[in-house]
């Protein structure tokens, strides 16, 4: 007689192209119930198909029974003849390391030991997979569990079948059909003691509301929750899609990295992200904190709330939210940085990591100009410089060896331009360099010798206070003679008596100048 269950599994692999030829399949298992079918299936698969299996059991060091679980896994794997891979972590170590829970860190724990796993086996021909053994039930106590924190669409369309290279065949099995497959093939399993008591969130919906709802609501909850979840899945879909879309127009990304290759801060332009739909405004903002953190179990919907608050309410205000991340509003623009934590309660945690780094880091960079040169800032751009000597009104040629510019009358005036500037070289009085602010900087900004100090005029043309400290400017020691992207120093403008003419040209940011 057809085995209805294999069958079904086999369907439902096929639709979502979980298994091929040439894959190298590493399937958790744990010696429970669900896993033991889950490797009893993909052993009958592996039989038909032609693709790779091996299995892989991870210890916690958490259970006494661990090494008894591990055991039946390697026995059950020998009379299967598939390859077993034992791997034991420190869950709770890890946990208290790193601030998790530990279900977060074991879960963590275990998808890097089974891709260690891969990494270690997978022929260069072969596409590594991940086979785990979530099941229809699982599915849906992970969208009541995600419904009850206030999580958006993306948690209510909880497990999805395929993630990357994460797949989960016993999707569309219930955790009965699973537990009849196993009698019927006469296959035992391990029992995990924790399972059975309610320490765990899961385990109380597990034991309590499903059945409840199941047997006082509606008999096939789960399924239905199940039929649920895929409509949501493809609805989410497309809308990442398009959050992709708004968040590249929206959102600048610090270079400054972390270690783990995530920017240390985000500026998001407010009014233009505003204007937008609020479904999509909010799931950008979800987007910059995930951005920002590889962790996203502790952002709900109240804190992207908040934000959007914070974006909308006047003044300038600052905002704390999880994993160390401050928000604070400037001049229309919202800033996201990842902080370390306050050392004590209520104070306000210092910048730290990869924002103060890249602060510092610039705050060192001086770079003395010496013309012609080109000089390359990370994460600026590219200074050129030139220098030009005037054509004498005689139009008696001098025999310099340097490119010729036309003598300026009275009333010409050099060409505007936000990123080219001109300067009258010989009023130099120090030496060039190029570097970031310092106390005492200072313009002259009229004719009649006025001087406004850089950073009041930083302040009035409302640049943003992150940005101050970290751009480059052109110095002739405190006497500022350009902030590039904004204004020149009225000392230094070519009149009809310059002779030589210092040509600085910046390309970066963008549109060709800075951010």
């Amino acid at each position: 007689m057809e085995d209805i269950t294999y069958t079904k599994v086999k369907q439902f692999a096929g639709k979502y192209h979980m298994i091929e030829e040439n894959d190298l399949i590493a399937a958790g298992v744990s010696g429970g119930a669900d896993s033991v079918c889950l490797l009893h299936i993909l052993w009958r698969m592996h039989r038909e198909m032609a693709f790779r299996l091996l299995a892989v059991h991870v210890d916690h060091g958490v259970r006494a029974e661990a090494s008894e679980d591990a055991a039946y896994v390697r026995e059950l794997c020998r009379r299967m003849e598939i390859p077993f891979y034992l791997r034991k972590v420190d869950m709770q170590g890890y946990a208290a390391r790193n601030g998790l829970s530990s279900e977060e860190a074991g879960r963590l724990l275990r998808y890097r030991a089974f891709e260690e796993v891969l990494g270690e086996q997978k022929k260069r021909e072969e596409n590594g997979k991940v086979a785990v053994a979530h099941n229809c039930n699982d599915r849906a106590e992970t969208m009541l569990f995600h419904l009850f924190r206030g999580s958006g669409l993306r948690g209510l369309g909880s497990i999805r079948p395929v993630r990357e290279s994460v797949i989960r065949p016993l999707l569309c099995l219930e955790r009965t059909e699973i537990e009849g497959y196993l009698a019927r093939h006469g296959l035992q399993y391990c029992q995990d003691s924790t399972n059975a008591e309610d320490t765990y969130t899961r385990n109380k919906i597990r034991h309590h509301i499903l059945p409840y709802a199941e047997r006082e609501i509606c008999s096939g909850a789960v399924a239905h929750m199940g039929d649920l979840a895929d409509i949501l899945v493809e609805t989410e879909g497309y809308l990442e899609r398009q959050t992709e879309r708004l968040y590249e127009r929206y959102v600048k990304e610090n270079r400054a990295e972390n270690t783990d290759g995530r920017p240390g801060s985000l500026c998001i332009q407010g009014g233009g992200l505003l204007a937008e739909d609020p479904a999509m405004y909010k799931r950008v903002l979800l987007a910059c904190m995930e951005r920002l953190t590889p962790h996203r179990k502790d952002i709900t919907g109240r804190h992207i709330g908040d934000l959007v608050h914070l974006m909308t309410a006047g003044g300038s205000k600052e905002l704390s939210l999880p994993y160390g991340i401050r928000a604070y509003k400037e001049y229309g623009w919202l800033y996201l940085i990842k902080t370390a934590k306050a050392e004590k309660p209520g104070e306000r945690p210092a910048v730290t990591g990869a924002v103060t780094a890249e602060k510092e880091r610039k705050a060192e960079e001086v770079y003395p100009v010496e013309p012609p040169a080109e000089i390359f800032v990370p994460g600026e751009g590219v200074f050129s410089f030139l220098l030009l000597d005037t054509v004498p009104e005689n139009n008696e040629k001098e025999v310099t060896g340097k490119p010729k510019a036309k003598l300026l009358q009275k009333e010409q005036n050099i060409p505007e331009n936000r990123y080219t500037k001109w300067f009258d070289y010989d009023k130099i009085t120090t030496y060039l360099l190029l570097r970031t602010r310092q106390q005492g900087d200072y313009l002259m900004i009229d004719a009649a010798m006025h001087t406004k100090s850089v950073k009041q005029y930083m302040v009035n043309e409302k640049i943003p206070k992150m940005q101050r400290d970290s751009m480059h400017l052109l110095a002739d020691g405190s006497h500022v003679l350009w902030i590039p992207g904004y204004r020149i120093s009225q000392r230094y403008k070519v009149d009809e008596s310059t002779r030589r003419i210092l040509q600085v040209r910046f390309r970066g940011g963008s549109d060709g100048g800075t951010n």
